[in-house]
């Protein structure tokens, strides 16, 4: 790593991160629509959208021992091949089963994928310069996240446009080239991370597994020692389970709307990439927020104002409305994401917060499953509307769980001498 110089780190972590979230813009406007066209029900997918959920939630820290064991490049060469595996399978899935072994196949990937990329970064950075800033880096990773994705949605909206070709369907096009992108970024990683592994092998492996019930144990425990931190833990739960409204409910609720799934699809890939373009704006105005509002007002407030946009987008009778809701929504995500984030960064003192951060991301996954399952049942048995309805709410009341915050931030101004409300214990990611 050391023969590297610090911006050769950077711009090959940039390359590789990019060509990681490709692949998912390329699937965002297509994946609800195309389980449809294969013959399955909204609850059916719903159902299927949990193993992934699940999958990561069991996994997520079991796997961040193997990546510290094995080293990041195997652990992420791994996932890629996964990634690839499920992708080609999604291609010509065509049952309820074979689609929940996708999903399946997506959980292990995502619990693999999740941070030995970042990780190697930071260590490649500081193996190059002890002294380098690092965050410029992460900042532009987000950025660079965005425009893939955005890039992708916009691409796989003009593969539909093109329509079938030969006996491939109109939705599936833009799957194949989501394969042609993983092969890609697969060669890419090989090629361009290059890293010293630990010596320490399949032992730390046994080990790493070994610990990870303690370590899922400890993280727990923090949440009983700290009111604000179960808090902002829960309030990613409500978060969770809302985001299916926008993710994966939106494109049937455009097609409701339009009339024809396909034509919704290749709208959608443009929407997509104007969407991400949103909420790149919407994080643009954190330091505003935080100068007018504050982290935790600002954060709760925004909570209230996505649900009003979810609320658009179940409500409005014609295309333009639901998009613009769409977008709306979108720009208030982006805002959201640094508040959240802010906001556990100041719970936490020493240098294992990774832990927290881990584990308010978990949270997401199993509600995220729930919301897939529940919302989905109510888009069954009402309407698509009325199950958008139902998820902003649960978005909405997720607002006074900053409450616990807002009022330890005002202690901390009022006695700044006071020690930080949470010390992480030592954690092997």
């Amino acid at each position: 790593m050391s023969a590297l110089s610090v911006r050769q780190v950077r711009r090959r972590y940039l390359t590789l991160y990019g060509l990681r979230w490709l692949p998912t813009g390329l699937l965002i406007p297509v994946m609800i629509l195309l389980m449809q066209e294969r013959g399955l029900s909204l609850p059916q997918i719903g159902l299927v959208s949990t193993a992934q959920g699940l999958l990561v939630l069991a996994l997520e820290l079991p796997t961040g021992g193997l990546a510290d064991a094995l080293g990041r490049r195997p652990v992420l060469l791994a996932a890629g091949a996964l990634n690839l595996v499920s992708l080609s399978l999604f291609a010509v899935a065509d049952s309820f089963a074979l689609f929940f072994l996708v999903w399946a196949l997506q959980g292990v990937y995502r619990a693999l994928d999740s941070g030995p990329l970042e990780s190697w970064y930071v260590d490649a950075t500081l193996a190059a310069d002890p002294e380098a800033e690092y965050e410029r880096g992460l900042g532009y990773a987000g950025a660079v996240a965005g425009g893939a994705i955005g890039a992708g949605a916009l691409l796989s909206g003009g593969l539909i446009a093109l329509g079938p070709i030969g006996p491939v369907t109109a939705l599936t096009v833009p799957v194949l080239a989501a394969i042609v992108a993983q092969a890609v970024a697969l060669v890419t990683l090989l090629v361009l991370l290059v890293e010293q592994r630990p010596a320490t092998g399949f032992a730390a492996v046994r080990a790493s597994v070994v610990q990870a019930p303690r370590m899922i144990g400890e993280a727990v425990g923090l949440l009983r020692r700290s009111r604000v931190l179960l808090a902002l833990v829960a309030v990613e739960l409500f978060w969770g389970f809302g985001m299916v409204t926008f993710e994966s409910l939106l494109p049937v609720r455009l097609a409701e709307v339009i009339g024809n799934p396909e034509r919704a699809a290749a709208l959608l890939g443009p929407a997509s990439s104007a969407a991400w373009l949103a909420s790149a704006a919407g994080a643009a105005l954190t330091p505003l927020l935080l100068r007018w509002l504050g982290a935790a007002p600002g954060a709760a407030l925004l909570r209230i104002l996505q649900g009003v946009t979810v609320v658009g987008m179940g409500l409005f009778a014609g295309p333009v409305g639901v998009l613009v809701a769409y977008l709306a929504c979108y720009a208030v995500h982006g805002a959201s994401n640094p508040l959240h984030s802010g906001l556990l960064h100041r719970q936490v003192d020493g240098p294992y917060r990774t832990s927290v951060l881990s584990l308010n991301s978990m949270m997401a996954q199993p509600a995220g499953a729930l919301g897939g399952v529940v919302l989905t049942a109510i888009a069954a048995a009402t309407s698509v509307g009325t199950a958008m309805v139902v998820g902003a709410v649960v978005l909405a009341v997720a607002a006074p769980l900053y409450l616990p915050a807002w009022l330890a931030g005002r202690r901390v101004a009022a006695e700044p001498a006071d020690p930080p409300a949470v010390l992480i214990p030592a954690a092997d990611r």
